[in-house]
């Protein structure tokens, strides 16, 4: 039995469905369980640990990102237990042990930088290519730089940068491999400052179908 520390939205220690809270220096943590679990024995038990389940093996294809992007919520708790309450919350659709992902809804970075207007992508020359407009407003500055995620959500794999070009550039492009051609893309980015203690909400910018090979 897991038990909560600081409310529904805190840490916790021991087992809830297929995950494990633990504390490391202070922080709390989860991680998944090495080996099988026995089924629970209620619905809401099945309910709540499918949710944990679909969460943790979609966030876990690319924690580098979100080390980055949750990392100014991580109070008391890893930046990545901050993206998992985050995507629980708001970022999953279904019912009844039944759930997956609302890509739409999924933040790869949360934060009050100033995040640019008219940012939009598309495919171009083997490559996603974002661009944005490159005035620093509000608390920008020209000097932000971008992170991106590809998720192909044909493939179930991702492509992470997170040292993507200036908001003053005003683009940044992220190629893609030759065996994703045909398959579709999750794309989404946001702006971290240059001393890295400021991050934007992060900006969902459509699914991509790529041309055939």
């Amino acid at each position: 039995m897991g038990t909560i520390k600081k409310g529904i939205l805190g840490g916790f220690s021991g087992k809830v469905g297929s995950v494990v809270g633990a504390s490391w220096k202070s922080i709390d943590y989860i991680r998944s369980l090495p080996a099988s679990v026995r089924n629970p024995r209620t619905p809401a038990q099945v309910d709540q640990r499918s949710k944990f389940a679909t969460v943790i093996k979609f966030l876990t294809k690319f924690t580098p990102i979100l080390n980055i992007g949750f990392r100014n919520f991580a109070n008391n708790q890893t930046a990545i237990n901050a993206a998992m309450s985050y995507h629980i919350h708001n970022a999953i659709i279904g019912q009844d042990g039944e759930y997956e992902i609302d890509y739409e809804k999924v933040m790869i970075s949360r934060g009050p930088l100033y995040k640019p207007l008219l940012c939009e992508a598309m495919i171009d020359n083997g490559e996603i290519a974002i661009g944005w407009d490159p005035k620093p407003l509000a608390n920008g500055s020209s000097d932000d730089y971008a992170i991106v995620l590809l998720y192909n959500k044909t493939k179930d794999e991702v492509i992470v940068d997170v040292n993507g070009e200036t908001r003053s550039r005003g683009y940044t492009g992220v190629d893609f491999h030759d065996h994703w051609l045909g398959d579709e893309l999750e794309v989404y980015i946001g702006f971290v400052s240059d001393d890295g203690k400021l991050i934007s909400d992060s900006m969902y910018m459509g699914c991509f179908k790529l041309p055939d090979a």
